[in-house]
């Protein structure tokens, strides 16, 4: 019988790096993108790296995502899938990685050109 699927993420510009430090500590597969190469990368750069990487981009960026997910799945492209993370998560690498925990302990991994958004979370305090 095999492992079911495991969640990998990529957390693009938009998103504080030092959540994905703080999620690697909570035994999440996280990477952010000042991790992996230099910056700044554009939207579908973001989306290409972390695809090739069978990861899903985490982003405050909903609408940009949007679009390129659509342009991507018209193109054929590699896609990974697409977490937006919801304003009232703040921009805190704690809020963030705590989240990521609670989304990925209720929800499975993401298909390929899925948009999901990031809202389940509660303050570590």
């Amino acid at each position: 019988m095999s492992e079911p699927a495991a969640h990998r993420f990529y957390l693009d510009e938009d998103v504080p790096s030092s959540a994905a430090r703080i999620a690697r500590g909570m035994g999440l597969d996280v990477v952010a993108a000042a991790e992996v190469g230099p910056l700044p990368r554009t939207d579908p750069e973001h989306i290409a790296l972390a695809a090739a990487d069978r990861r899903v981009v985490v982003t405050y960026n909903r609408n940009d995502f949007q679009r390129f997910t659509l342009d991507c799945f018209a193109a054929g492209k590699p896609h990974a899938g697409v977490l937006v993370v919801v304003r009232s998560i703040p921009r805190d690498g704690a809020a963030v990685a705590h989240a990521l925990k609670e989304w990925s302990e209720r929800w499975e991994p993401l298909q390929p050109y899925e948009v999901q958004f990031l809202s389940a979370w509660r303050s570590a305090e």
